[in-house]
């Protein structure tokens, strides 16, 4: 089900793309959107303010490991996303995803595959592939 789900996204993407099917326009699309999808965010710091940013250098222990970073560190988040900035931040990652889907398309790609393989790596490696 999630597969032709992905699959439905990626060719309704595929007819919809009319006016921008270069791959300059596309690459300069998918830029632009990851930007707004940034500033989205910054919004609901700087302008909504139902979300704080509170960073620190955290202290870790010379003996720390891996595992250990995901309980030490955090987002430096606090608050959470009011309904108005959760919209527009949904919709701009929207975005963001239907210009994924635009350059997989052009590139002969399928996205599905894509979160498949990249979650394969993700299992295999756990934690020495945190990023």
């Amino acid at each position: 089900m999630k597969d032709l789900l992905c699959d439905q996204f990626q060719n309704t993407v595929s007819e919809m793309l009319l006016c921008h099917r270069s791959i300059l326009e596309i690459l300069a699309k998918l830029q632009e959107s990851g930007a707004r999808v940034q500033r989205s965010v910054v919004h609901s710091v700087t302008s909504c303010g139902c979300q704080k940013i509170m960073a620190d250098k955290r202290p870790l222990p010379e003996n720390a490991t891996l595992v250990d970073l995901k309980n030490l560190l955090d987002s430096h988040l606090s608050g959470s996303l009011c309904d108005d900035c959760r919209d527009i931040i949904e919709n701009e990652i929207g975005r963001s995803l239907f210009y994924l889907a635009a350059l997989c398309n052009l590139l002969d790609l399928n996205l599905y595959d894509i979160f498949l393989k990249e979650h394969k790596q993700l299992q295999i490696l756990r934690e020495y592939n945190m990023v």
